[in-house]
């Protein structure tokens, strides 16, 4: 270990932390390195169907919106590798999703401060207020870095429903799908469970091969119905800083209200996808002259799952909560499209005394989106708690990251805007010739801010 001390460290490279290499990589004023356990850039390979897109617009991409003139832009990525009309032509805003992950991929080649295979231990403060990070090697030799600020962004784990811990058999979550897909349609029968984008990927794309390869397909979701994702330019503008601000300052127990009733907002299913789901339950009807092998289930729990191993298929206890009654539903191969929560990273352990926790234990995430005492630690996508539907957007991560390095420097390196939207969400930021909050409002405003 040498004496150096870095500005910052980088610890795991999704998009988050990949957009912050690029944006500190020509800084004259910022030394950063970024560590990650894989040997090369990865974006969710088991979800790279054919002919998905990013749910995103292509300006949502590493840097353009804290720096539209980058030379690590989408559009200069499509101008280098000689894309860049026929992209226009397709007159389609969102990238296929491995279109996505090739430019992630062309921006990491293009980085020499990333340092692959390196998987990240522990993290300590030594006596002079830096941070020393160790890290495995893939050789199985440690190393170790000196820093003065830490940025966590080591992305999201598979969530499983309680019912479906320690299951067995082989129980596949949506994650895995590409990898498992060939094993599923050997089946007789499939069961997706999942409510968002992913659980209606999967169903199309199992849809398509339930006729040729002779398998029952089943879809049971939670949710009344097929949610849309809501994407109207008004409900967008949560996704915005003052909203995030508005958000902040909630007392805990209503942001967790909110969270709950905010999941159609950006997991629900694009509009196009359950068009296409009814057009090809059409297509598959006309073209066969018989009933599609499928069943759909609405306003359904899953409340108790098991594995018969002699038999080989699963019995699913599923509950319709607007009748009260139950059924059960038997099928051989499972895809639990349960989606992702944050993880808990053990290499933070030896700074436990220094990070900042809510009543539940999860991180008190500052404005700046620092974690610790100092405001010397910050997280990527760990602070949905704190910041609402802004955590996962890709659409948001320059500007989280804007905010970050402008933290890290002191300075404003990046223009972090204050205010996009036209609506106000809150009475503590009016700013109306007719419409002004009482005294009394303002005070409770300021107070709950605090």
């Amino acid at each position: 270990m040498s004496g150096h001390v870095h500005d910052l460290v980088g610890i795991g490279l999704g998009p988050f932390n990949l957009g912050l290499a690029a944006l500190t990589h020509d800084l004259a004023d910022v030394d950063g390195v970024f560590l990650e356990s894989r040997e090369e850039f990865s974006w969710h390979p088991g979800m790279m169907l054919e002919g998905a897109t990013i749910q995103v617009p292509f300006m949502a991409d590493l840097v353009t919106m804290a720096d539209p003139t980058s030379r690590f832009s989408f559009l200069n990525h499509l101008k280098q590798v000689g894309r860049l009309y026929p992209f226009y032509i397709r007159e389609d805003f969102n990238p296929l999703r491995a279109e996505y992950d090739q430019y992630c991929r062309w921006v990491a080649d293009q980085l020499d401060t990333i340092r692959w295979g390196h998987e990240v231990t522990s993290v300590e403060q030594d006596v002079d207020g830096t941070y020393l990070v160790t890290a495995r090697r893939a050789d199985g030799r440690l190393t170790s870095l000196r820093a003065r600020h830490v940025v966590v962004g080591i992305g999201t784990e598979p969530a499983l429903p309680p019912v479906a811990e320690g299951l067995r058999g082989p129980v596949t979550h949506s994650g895995d799908y590409l990898g498992s897909r060939e094993a599923l349609q050997d089946k007789g029968s499939i069961t997706v469970v999942g409510s968002g984008q992913s659980a209606a990927e999967i169903y199309l794309d199992l849809l398509e091969g339930c006729v040729e390869h002779d398998y029952h397909l089943t879809w049971v979701t939670r949710s009344p119905r097929f949610f849309p994702m809501e994407y109207t330019k008004l409900t967008l503008e949560m996704t915005s800083p003052e909203y995030a601000r508005y958000f902040r300052e909630l007392p805990m127990e209503r942001r967790d209200v909110l969270l709950r009733e905010q999941r159609h907002l950006y997991k629900g299913i694009s509009g196009d996808l359950v068009d296409t789901i009814y057009d090809t339950l059409y297509r598959l009807r006309v073209e066969t002259g018989r009933p599609v092998p499928t069943t759909l289930l609405t306003n359904s729990e899953v409340r108790e799952a098991g594995w018969d191993e002699g038999e080989g298929r699963y019995t699913l206890h599923v509950h319709h909560e607007e009748q009260d009654v139950s059924a059960t539903v038997t099928s051989e191969g499972l895809v639990l499209a349960t989606g992702y929560r944050p993880r808990t990273p053990r290499f933070l352990a030896p700074v436990t005394d220094r990070i900042r926790r809510d009543a539940r234990g999860r991180y008190d995430t500052g404005s700046d989106y620092s974690i610790d005492v100092d405001g010397r630690i910050f997280v990527q996508n760990a602070e949905e708690h704190t910041h609402s539907v802004l955590a996962p957007d890709l659409g948001m991560g320059a500007y989280r990251n804007s905010v970050i390095i402008n933290a890290i420097t002191g300075r404003e390196v990046y223009p972090a805007e204050e205010r996009i939207a036209f609506q106000h969400f809150g009475f503590g930021e009016i700013d109306s010739p007719v419409v002004e909050a009482t005294a009394e409002d303002r005070r409770e405003a300021v107070e709950v801010g605090r």
